[in-house]
């Protein structure tokens, strides 16, 4: 989480802070907004890895803007553990966000729809958060703004957030670290959540891997407060490796997703047969744990 990078660095005495980011490309950088009390600003990767001296010179606007979360949840369930299922709704200036993240939220809602049938023996809490494409606002303010006993009482949080990408992978988060690379495991009962989408796709015959929980989604703020978490993930702007086109097909050296946070990310940056199975797979581990009475 970079607001927790920048706080290291304050805490260490820094009187600024660059930010490098940690892959190739452009990157929107800044002040981190009001809590930040040292001017932060992002560089490209390629920009850090150059040695030398250089001066920095940003031009930048604070401004206040509203933003919303949209909550609904069904009037039959115990609430003290709460299923919660979310994707956020809005996607970054320079694209439409059909995949990035129309795709989960499409999936949030129509999953939303289908609950009207049914009595879960779990409340099912789903959520539109706003806001995620500048730093995660929406899922941060609401779990910060839960008391320590609305937190206990979210049994786990299911996120979708791009999972319809045309170089698609079905990725899991790796709730239990299992791979032993990269970021570490989630909170406790998020492996429990990564088996039940391994046994999802495995019941399609359909080939999956393990995604690190990065901090780049709204699954953050869950796991910072230790709640378990999980969901699943096609890639974003990340390379699909030899490996990967052979296990999922697609093309190996290109995007997951080639139109990420670009003009190009319309309806036809859909991969449709992941959106279905995608949105089958939430829906199973939905239902597996709303209606699971213990």
């Amino acid at each position: 989480m970079l607001d927790l990078k920048v706080k290291k660095a304050v805490a260490a005495g820094a009187a600024g802070v660059v930010i490098v980011n940690d892959r190739e490309g452009d990157m929107r950088g800044g002040l981190t907004g009001p809590q930040a009390r040292v001017p932060v600003v992002g560089v490209r990767k390629q920009d850090g890895d150059l040695r030398g001296y250089a001066e920095i010179v940003a031009s930048t606007m604070s401004e206040r803007r509203v933003t919303r979360n949209l909550i609904v949840q069904t009037p039959q369930g115990r609430t003290d553990e709460v299923i919660m299922v979310g994707a956020h709704l809005d996607s970054v200036q320079e694209g439409p966000g059909i995949n990035d993240n129309g795709s989960g939220s499409a999936a949030v809602l129509e999953l939303a729809l289908r609950m009207r049938q049914f009595q879960p023996d779990r409340a099912v809490r789903f959520v539109w958060w706003g806001a995620e494409e500048l730093g995660l606002l929406g899922s941060k303010h609401y779990v910060e703004s839960l008391s320590q006993q609305e937190r206990e009482n979210i049994g786990l949080y299911l996120n979708l957030d791009m999972i319809a990408s045309p170089n698609s992978i079905y990725g899991i988060f790796d709730g239990d670290d299992s791979d032993r690379v990269g970021e570490g495991p989630g909170p406790r009962g998020s492996d429990e959540i990564e088996r039940t989408f391994q046994a999802f796709y495995d019941s399609r015959g359909l080939p999956h891997t393990g995604v690190d929980f990065t901090g780049r989604s709204d699954y953050g703020p869950f796991i910072m407060a230790g709640i378990p978490a999980g969901g699943v993930f096609t890639g974003a702007d990340a390379q699909k490796t030899a490996e990967q086109a052979a296990q999922f097909g697609g093309i190996p050296d290109k995007p997951l997703d080639p139109c990420y946070h670009l003009a190009c990310d319309t309806i036809k940056n859909i991969h449709l047969v992941a959106l279905d199975v995608n949105a089958d797979a939430i829906a199973h581990a939905v239902a597996a744990y709303a209606f699971w009475d213990r």
